[in-house]
């Protein structure tokens, strides 16, 4: 019997106008590699296109940056983005786009420090309604190898990019609903909701005082929220980011949203913070 341990490197970044998953029955012997995580990549991570009649094209890379061979598989699965845990696979999605996307090839050989062309084409039908169909396009490799019990062992290694694929007329839609401060996680997070028919890649500048005195200032990594959802994006998370400790109160917290090229778009938000008693 194989045994399987998949270790999911996820890249997420949108561009182009495009985890530890449990292997069920199959989870008794667990194999980490390092070297078959530096190994497997991708670009672009994130690819978002318009249809034009129906049709929209373009490509991922699959990079071997080893130094032996690699086979890899490519396949689909529909995706969002959870409040909380941010990336999540899904058994389904009425914004799948993989039933209406061909891409070839789906098995490659890759040799060391080669990178392979993996051509993606999305086919959106007329009687489709307008709005935004999204995947995740994985290459999956799977290398052999033998534990110390002689037990053949495999080590699943996937990368993924994210395509947005909009027919018609979409836009997202933000508005700000709250902010909490997650003591354990020391973490800032500005829950924001998107109820527009497209997804958004935003982040955020900000201000956090207590009534005149200025606690503290910063810019947050951008972070996706998909179409019809919410998500709590988390403002002190850039590395420089200093350590957040607040003591019980109230607080305001204002700054803006902003995505879109050049960061053409903003938002100002305003709202109150209550750090309670622990």
């Amino acid at each position: 019997m194989l045994d399987y341990t998949k270790k999911i490197t996820f890249f997420s970044k949108l561009a182009v106008k495009a985890f530890q998953i449990g292997s069920g029955a199959l989870s008794a012997t667990f194999l980490l590699s390092s070297t078959a995580l530096a190994q497997l990549g991708a670009s672009p991570l994130i690819i978002e296109a318009e249809t034009n009649r129906g049709q929209a094209q373009t490509m991922i890379n699959v990079i071997n940056a080893g130094d032996t061979p690699l086979r890899a598989r490519i396949y689909t699965e529909p995706f969002t983005y959870d409040r909380d845990k941010g990336f999540q696979t899904l058994p389904s999605d009425t914004n799948d786009l993989s039933p209406y996307l061909q891409f070839s090839p789906r098995e490659l050989t890759i040799p060391p420090g080669v990178t392979r062309r993996v051509r993606l084409r999305a086919i959106l039908a007329p009687s489709l309604p307008d709005g935004e169909y999204r995947t995740a396009v994985f290459a999956e490799t799977l290398k052999e190898s033998v534990n110390g019990s002689g037990k053949n062992v495999g080590v699943i290694t996937r990368v993924a990019t994210t395509v947005y694929i909009r027919k018609g007329d979409v836009s997202p839609n933000l508005t700000v609903d709250s902010a909490q401060f997650n003591a354990n996680q020391k973490t800032l997070q500005l829950l924001v909701e998107n109820i527009g028919d497209a997804s958004v890649r935003l982040g955020a500048n900000w201000q956090l005082k207590q009534g005149e005195r200025i606690i503290q200032t910063g810019e947050s990594v951008p972070t996706a929220i998909v179409a019809q959802s919410d998500r709590n994006l988390i403002l002190n998370n850039h590395p420089e980011s200093e350590a957040l400790a607040l003591l019980p109160g109230n607080y305001q917290l204002t700054g803006e949203l902003i995505w879109g090229d050049d960061n053409s778009n903003q938002l100002p938000f305003s709202v109150t913070l209550t750090v309670p008693e622990q």
